[in-house]
């Protein structure tokens, strides 16, 4: 809406059925206004735990399972 370019969505890649690529959004940044003519908002989890997650865990790395809980506050620090 004003012009600038921005991350809207966290796309994971879960893969074919048949010549369709399924893909499903981890995270989305939510719009809550615009001020001084920019775009306002914030990143938060749709909900979806994503399944490359094993993967991350395999490899020795904790991710909470907060992290894919939807919010419907402003995180802090954004």
């Amino acid at each position: 809406m004003d012009g600038s370019r921005r991350v809207v969505a966290i796309t994971e890649v879960q893969g074919l059925e048949g010549d369709v690529i399924v893909m499903q959004d981890v995270f989305r940044f939510v719009q809550t206004g615009v001020k001084n003519g920019k775009v306002e908002g914030y990143f938060t989890a749709t909900g979806v735990r994503p399944k490359f997650i094993d993967k991350i865990e395999a490899a020795g790395l904790v991710v909470p399972a907060s992290t894919f809980a939807p919010s419907q506050k402003k995180p802090r620090g954004w």
